[in-house]
């Protein structure tokens, strides 16, 4: 599938007011078109996404294979661990994975890890850790949090083709067997095919809604990167403004091809809903590793849509979550001049001063107790309003270059 680029701020001037219209590169919805597009060309079905549920068992010693790097081999002698597990195990093809539990307070006090056997070459990978703890997730009192089933779980983690798995989970050293949460199962995702070709980005005089607005990126909308709208809540949770844009990282792999990237976001935003509970995906945006911007959430991408993203700060924010780990990896120049110009365009609607900072008051459930003020950057890590590494130590050294280029932007 061709991935539509951002405007480049390579080539882009930085302008004072945005007063004129700007000519913006949209993405058409594939729905019936592209099945037409399909039928046209005598394409085969496209598969279908799925999820695959595991639940995990006592394992003592755990199952495991001596074979730490993954030659190929997932038999040998057992790992000596006691926790819940998953033996090697034939699955349905699936290309991103995650573990859950039932309640979603609760934290895996230990370490979660999987390996997963390639579909095409048959060879199995070292084992992976999973990020245990939930870090992006919906305010505990929220709307997203009433008469839901809400699940507790690792960040998930994309694996590309495969066919097979195992899993083990481990308790800390000091703590015993059954202090792990209960329900703990394995989600395997499919996020199924799309059509081969997108259909061309189709130009929209867009006017500027004031004064200090930055240009309006390219944005893929959810129908280009082929949401299921039947997944997820009718309805749209709003908010009243935006204040705060709070940059993540998605934790999985840095090696993925930019085409990969809206296969990436239907598996994570499967995850979110079908696994976790949640209404929708939990980011309002995605940006992959080629600078392309995807629509997150749905509710339009101008309006205050509540997200899932940043526990105690969810309430007039919005969460932008760059797909890959940059805890040592620094993210590239279209990475960076993609988050410049989606917060300075989308700050800016709000006249929120890109480079600014404000008070911000936690909702609870995160890094801050319920009612507790903070000053924060108006472009903030997520690790400034909740206790993790996230989005990364090279990505957030990065944000001061991205408030300064998205505060020229707005022409401030």
């Amino acid at each position: 599938m061709r991935a539509f680029r951002t405007l480049s701020l390579r080539s882009l001037p930085l302008i004072g007011s945005c007063t004129a219209a700007l000519l913006v590169p949209l993405v058409l919805p594939l729905g019936g078109a592209a099945q037409a597009v399909d039928s046209a060309r005598g394409a085969a079905p496209r598969m279908a996404a799925a999820t695959q549920s595991l639940p995990l068992s006592p394992l003592t010693p755990l199952a495991g294979s001596s074979d730490e790097e993954g030659s190929g081999d997932a038999s040998g002698p057992t790992l000596s661990l006691a926790g819940q597990g998953i033996p090697p195990t034939d699955t349905e093809p699936f290309s991103l994975l995650g573990v859950i539990w039932a309640d979603p307070t609760e934290q895996v006090e230990g370490q979660v890890e999987v390996r997963v056997r390639d579909s095409g070459t048959g060879d199995w990978s070292g084992w992976l850790e999973l990020d245990a703890h939930p870090e992006h997730a919906p305010d505990p009192e929220s709307v997203e949090a009433e008469g839901r089933e809400l699940r507790g779980g690792t960040a998930p983690r994309w694996v590309g083709a495969a066919d097979a798995v195992e899993a083990r989970v481990a308790p800390a050293a000091d703590a015993a067997p059954e202090s792990l949460p209960d329900g703990l199962s394995l989600e395997l995702i499919n996020p199924g095919e799309l059509a081969a070709d997108l259909l061309a980005p189709q130009p929209q005089a867009v006017p500027a809604a004031g004064d200090h607005v930055g240009p309006r990126p390219g944005i893929v909308i959810r129908s280009g990167w082929g949401a299921d709208e039947s997944l997820r809540e009718s309805g749209f949770v709003y908010t009243d403004t935006v204040k705060t844009a709070f940059v993540h990282h998605t934790a999985d792999t840095n090696n993925y091809s930019c085409s990969e990237a809206p296969a990436m976001i239907r598996a994570i935003y499967r995850y979110h809903v079908v696994s976790q509970g949640w209404r929708d995906v939990g980011y309002n945006f995605f940006v992959d590793r080629c600078g392309t911007i995807y629509e997150g959430r749905a509710g339009g991408v101008i309006e205050p849509v509540q997200g899932a993203h940043t526990a105690g700060f969810n309430h007039n924010s919005m969460g932008v979550a760059v797909i890959g780990t940059y805890t040592s990896t620094k993210p590239n120049r279209d990475i960076t001049d993609a988050l410049s110009l989606l917060t300075a365009w989308k700050l800016g609607l709000f006249d929120v001063n890109a480079g600014g900072s404000a008070n911000r008051t936690s909702q609870g459930g995160g890094k801050y107790a319920k009612g507790t003020t903070v000053r924060m950057n108006n472009i903030s890590g997520h690790r400034d309003g909740f206790a993790t590494e996230c989005p990364g130590e090279e990505l957030y050294k990065a944000l001061g270059t991205i408030r300064s280029t998205a505060t020229k932007l707005q022409g401030r």
